[in-house]
């Protein structure tokens, strides 16, 4: 089988001719069927007509999965119920039932609007799969508000409510501007890193914008997709041209210079620890561990250096929310002494 392409394929069909247990991590993002205008696809299936193709993509990649893969779907309200039953009817066990909260949801005239999607994390095998906790810890409240030293310094692992991660309008830079329904990178940044090795290979057999397959390839894996439209696999194609994985690029200490990869990865850092610049500059022990896990995240895409608290503070400056290239953060709580904790004279200097 080839891999890193994406395939002008019914995943259906193509599933069903390949060989078994091929891929490490299948994440489908399908139709939700609520009528969207997709290029070659009508978004618009009578209730059972959807549940029994639902079933049918969803046993093809189960079949796709080998025993210790891990299996993530994102979808609406509407099917959330049937894709959890459906999930146990084909034999595979739910680790969590995540939901993304995200900001920009979508108009309503006539009920409260939409502002999340339900992701389903299964995997076959309940006691044997991949889970990198380390890769994706975050700042807890007692280290990020509090300063509580019973914090464990490695930080927490995110709750299982996301609300970190952006939903791409059309007026954001990160759309690609030729799909109707585009994931943000970072969120699928995260389900790689967490489930899957440098060695896997991660499937979407609804490759859509390419999302998918370009944080895998960021992130050092093997990619492989499958997409019905012409246009949308040529978009892809012109995605994945220009994406680099993480380890391509090394750490450059000065200044401005530093390679995209990373400016992208350090944003998406600060995004996900939700740690304002004024609070990780009154605490220098913050910033360290902030540093830290930024180093790790690089560390985990096989990146060999490192960059230093003071490289790391530089560019959070150069991108503070003021000039938009970092998204805002809530003030944090002051501390109980009411007075902030300077970092070391010198330290910026």
């Amino acid at each position: 089988m080839e891999l890193d392409t994406v395939i002008n394929a019914d995943c259906i069909k193509w599933l069903n001719e390949q060989p078994k247990g091929f891929a490490d991590l299948v994440f489908a993002d399908p139709p939700f069927n609520i009528g969207y205008q997709y290029d070659v696809y009508e978004d618009k299936l009578a209730y059972d007509e959807y549940y029994k193709w639902t079933n049918k993509w969803m046993k093809a990649c189960v079949r796709a999965l080998k025993d210790t893969g891990t299996f993530w779907i994102a979808i609406g309200d509407e099917y959330a119920a049937e894709i959890r039953m459906l999930g146990r009817k084909l034999g595979l066990t739910l680790r969590n039932w995540v939901i993304w909260h995200y900001t920009f949801g979508q108009n309503t005239k006539r009920k409260f609007c939409r502002s999340h999607a339900h992701l389903f994390y299964f995997v076959r095998d309940p006691k044997v799969f991949t889970f990198n906790e380390n890769a994706i810890r975050v700042f807890s409240d007692r280290q990020r508000e509090y300063r509580d030293k019973r914090a464990n310094p490695a930080g927490k692992l995110p709750n299982d409510t996301w609300s970190e991660f952006v939903r791409v309008c059309g007026t954001f830079g990160e759309r690609e501007g030729w799909h109707p329904c585009q994931m943000p990178e970072t969120l699928l940044l995260r389900i790689i890193r967490s489930c899957s090795k440098a060695v896997d290979t991660v499937f979407d057999p609804f490759s859509g914008s390419g999302t998918t397959l370009a944080a895998a390839k960021r992130l050092g894996r093997h990619w492989l997709g499958t997409e019905m439209s012409p246009n949308y696999i040529q978009g892809i194609r012109d995605r994945l041209k220009n994406t680099r994985p993480i380890a391509h690029c090394e750490p450059f200490a000065n200044g401005q210079d530093w390679p995209a990869e990373h400016l992208a990865e350090l944003k998406g850092v600060y995004a996900e620890e939700s740690v304002a610049t004024t609070l990780l500059y009154e605490n220098r022990h913050l910033l360290e561990a902030f540093t830290e896990h930024f180093n790790r995240r690089l560390a985990e895409a096989g990146v060999k250096g490192k960059y230093e608290s003071h490289q790391v503070w530089r560019q959070l400056e150069r991108l503070r929310p003021k000039c938009g290239e970092l998204p805002r953060v809530k003030t944090h709580v002051a501390e109980p002494s009411g007075k902030p904790r300077p970092l070391d004279a010198g330290l910026f200097e």
